[in-house]
């Protein structure tokens, strides 16, 4: 079986010199006729890829980019239904956050980046709740993300909840059941077109965001939202749509 890690070998070799790696990666792809050797007239050995490796690398490129727009997809449609609660909304953020650490540990730290981080439109700190949403269309990205606590960690660091997304494969089930995430984080589902809610996240009151966080909102510029939700929000919108009484009788 073959996976990610081949196609991208397979792309590596494809750009590169050819250098034989010699581990079991390239082994598997020689025996899959995706790459083979070429003996040098100098003698040295190389590798380069097939014409079959050739077709497997385009169906990978493919697939990728089939999951890439997905991912979008989905990182649009949870960023726009937080700007219709009202929420400020950012996305492709990369934010510094505190790993959890023993009093007699030194700090640590880990760069984020969540797919959509909002907060609340208001005036006091202690009532932003900040939210962080991660999208996840691929199983085998989720349980990778998954493994990693330090990473599950930085989110919960950067938001009051934290909230995982997942979208469905192509039999139209989610990629993944409600109790295979840790329970410290909510889950969402895209089924039909909407976001459905398998378990709310917990919330963790936060008093005020760090300066840094500000100031990686102030250098970032927040999401509008669509055009049909009115230019200054939902609650605007519903405003435009009322069209004032006439006075049938003249005033005196």
């Amino acid at each position: 079986m073959l996976g990610r890690i081949h196609a991208r070998r397979l792309r590596d070799v494809y750009r590169s010199a050819g250098w034989p790696s010699q581990d079991s990666v390239e082994v598997e792809l020689l025996a899959a006729g995706l790459l083979e050797r070429v003996v040098e007239p100098s003698g040295h050995d190389k590798v380069r890829v097939t014409d079959t490796g050739i077709t497997y690398l385009a169906q990978a490129f493919h697939s990728n980019r089939q999951a890439r727009s997905a991912h979008e997809a989905l990182v649009d449609l949870v960023a726009q239904q937080m700007l219709r609660d009202g929420r400020i909304v950012w996305t492709d953020l990369s934010i510094r956050a505190r790993l959890p650490s023993a009093p007699d540990e030194a700090t640590r730290w880990k760069m984020c980046m969540p797919d959509v981080f909002s907060i609340r439109n208001t005036t006091v700190a202690a009532y932003l709740e900040p939210v962080v949403h991660e999208i996840k269309v691929s199983r085998s990205d989720l349980l990778g993300d998954l493994k990693s606590k330090d990473k599950r960690d930085s989110y919960l660091d950067a938001g009051g909840q934290c909230w995982y997304v997942l979208g469905c494969n192509r039999k139209g089930q989610p990629i993944a059941e409600a109790d295979e995430i840790p329970v410290e984080c909510g889950v969402m589902v895209l089924q039909n077109e909407r976001l459905e809610v398998l378990r709310n996240a917990p919330k963790r009151a936060v008093v005020d965001l760090p300066f840094a966080l500000w100031m990686v909102l102030a250098k970032s510029t927040p999401l509008r939202p669509h055009i049909d939700l009115g230019t200054d929000g939902p609650d605007q919108a519903m405003l435009l749509e009322q069209t004032p009484a006439v006075p049938t009788d003249p005033v005196p």
